[in-house]
């Protein structure tokens, strides 16, 4: 299993951050375009402990997966994969307030593909393409909520 850490600052108080990452539609926002996100289903829009959604979009070929919101306390949540590309994936998402006007974002993920060995092989491609993501999502949020 590997681990991906990210963070970041954004220049925005905390509840508003915390505000528009717990909006499930965030999700489409900070995703790049080429991925083609799309939410499919949620049994909540603002996520609570035990949400579930189901989204489509393009990694390497289109996939469908279910996630699950497993914890969450204010200005921390975990989403975990139940279903899709990745054998284990949960997710960390951690919000730090530094003063009044500016918010550490810190995201943890633990992450493993499936099919063993043969998975191993791509774990640095996955790490790499998630980095790259994760480039797209911090400038993503920072246009979004420095913006309005």
């Amino acid at each position: 299993m590997l681990t991906f850490r990210n963070s970041f600052i954004v220049n925005c108080n905390i509840d508003k951050v915390w505000q528009f990452y717990t909006d499930v539609k965030h999700v489409e926002v900070i995703t790049p375009g080429e991925i083609e996100l799309r939410i499919i289903r949620t049994t909540s829009q603002t996520l609570t402990q035990g949400t579930d959604v189901w989204l489509s979009g393009k990694l390497i070929f289109r996939r469908t997966w279910h996630s699950k919101i497993t914890y969450l306390k204010p200005y921390e949540y975990v989403d975990e994969m139940l279903t899709g590309l990745f054998r284990t994936w949960k997710h960390l998402h951690k919000f730090r307030k530094i003063d009044e006007k500016r918010t550490e974002v810190i995201d943890e993920i633990d992450f493993e593909l499936p099919l063993g060995f043969l998975g191993r092989l791509f774990e640095k491609y996955a790490y790499t393409r998630i980095r790259q993501i994760f480039v797209y999502r911090q400038r993503a949020t920072i246009d979004a909520l420095e913006s309005s």
